[in-house]
């Protein structure tokens, strides 16, 4: 049996949804920095929580919610997050503010949806997706 708190290595990892989780958010990450963002974090976590991303352009941080689809059978990225998944969000967003934020800063939370089927990927940002943050 495997210690709770140990992080598997990814190519121990068995559901292929987690490995397309990942490789949405490096895609997202990829093309964020692109765009001009700098990455501050990747899953930034709070207990079982986390956010997929931290993003900073100028004063401007981002805390940014992946979501990554092989099609839209099942609805889009943006439909599939809802309000309990925004409120752990704006928890953890709030804690990163408090160990990391600085005056003066703007945040707000954006979503990327990567859509990846038959080998072409799609990346779409959404920015400002939702407002739940107090500035």
């Amino acid at each position: 049996m495997q210690a709770p708190n140990v992080v598997r290595p990814i190519q121990q990892w068995r559901d292929p949804r987690h490995r397309r989780g990942l490789a949405g958010e490096i895609a997202a990450a990829r093309y964020l920095e692109s765009a001009g963002w700098r990455i501050e974090a990747h899953r930034f976590r709070l207990g079982h929580h986390d956010i997929d991303l931290v993003a900073r352009r100028g004063q401007v941080v981002a805390f940014v919610e992946v979501k990554a689809r092989t099609s839209a059978t099942f609805g889009t990225g943006a439909q599939s997050v809802g309000w309990r998944k925004r409120a752990i969000l704006r928890v953890v967003a709030a804690l990163w503010i408090a160990r990391h934020g600085a005056v003066g800063e703007e945040y707000r939370f954006d979503l990327v949806e990567v859509l990846d089927s038959r080998g072409f990927q799609h990346v779409s940002h959404i920015p400002d997706a939702w407002r739940d943050v107090e500035k």
